[in-house]
């Protein structure tokens, strides 16, 4: 599989989701420009999705970056000689500090490679992220489609995803989980663009409005 690296492959798979699905021209024409929105791969993008989670942008960005500070360079080597009061000085919860700290070790004992998973298909790579302690189906779809560049993850429980699509096909209300992955099946292999079409469409929708934060 080819990775999403560029905005050039972006292009390349609204073009093709088009063509899959023709009622997605519409949603295209709304959404606007569609942005790549790629992170750093590897523990260190990992590591941020993570730190950030159920705190305000502005929190996340300054834990992160009293994070980077103590935990330099951003390896999971250094993570797991970091003391947890620092870690907890810098911002970080008890249970954040449990997830990294079996991130990094799945990390060191080669039980993971944060790369190479973007080269799994897609159930295996969602099924490779989400068996490391602490990563739910959310983090391990944000991880894949963001920072590794899989080009065919569709994180269905999202509620902007959802509501998107809902308001896209005009649906009565706002379709589930199950039924938001089975409506997305007709858009392999590009389900990673589609995710980026439909946050686009949801935050053009809502006049400018942030769809998601990550």
């Amino acid at each position: 599989m080819r990775r999403i690296e560029t905005d050039e492959d972006v292009l390349e798979g609204l073009d093709a989701l088009v063509r899959l699905d023709p009622r997605l021209m519409a949603v295209r024409r709304t959404a606007g420009e569609i942005p790549l929105r790629r992170r750093a791969p590897g523990f260190e993008g990992l590591a941020r999705i993570i730190v950030s989670q159920q705190v305000s942008v502005a929190a996340a960005n300054a834990i992160w970056d009293r994070f980077a500070l103590r935990v330099l360079p951003l390896e999971p080597e250094i993570f797991l000689t970091t003391r947890p009061e620092e870690l907890k000085a810098a911002g970080l919860s008890a249970p954040k500090i449990r997830t990294l700290t079996a991130i990094s070790e799945a990390i060191v004992d080669d039980r993971i490679d944060l790369e190479a998973v973007a080269d799994l298909e897609p159930e295996a790579a969602h099924q490779a992220m989400t068996v490391l302690k602490g990563v739910g189906p959310w983090t391990a779809d944000i991880y894949l489609l963001f920072c590794a560049g899989h080009p065919d993850i569709w994180p269905g429980g999202d509620l902007a995803l959802q509501n998107a699509v809902g308001d896209a096909f005009g649906l009565a209300e706002r379709p589930g989980e199950k039924p938001c992955r089975l409506l997305a099946e007709a858009w392999h292999p590009w389900r990673s663009v589609a995710a980026r079409l439909f946050w686009a469409y949801y935050k053009a929708r809502r006049e400018g409005r942030e769809g998601i934060a990550v």
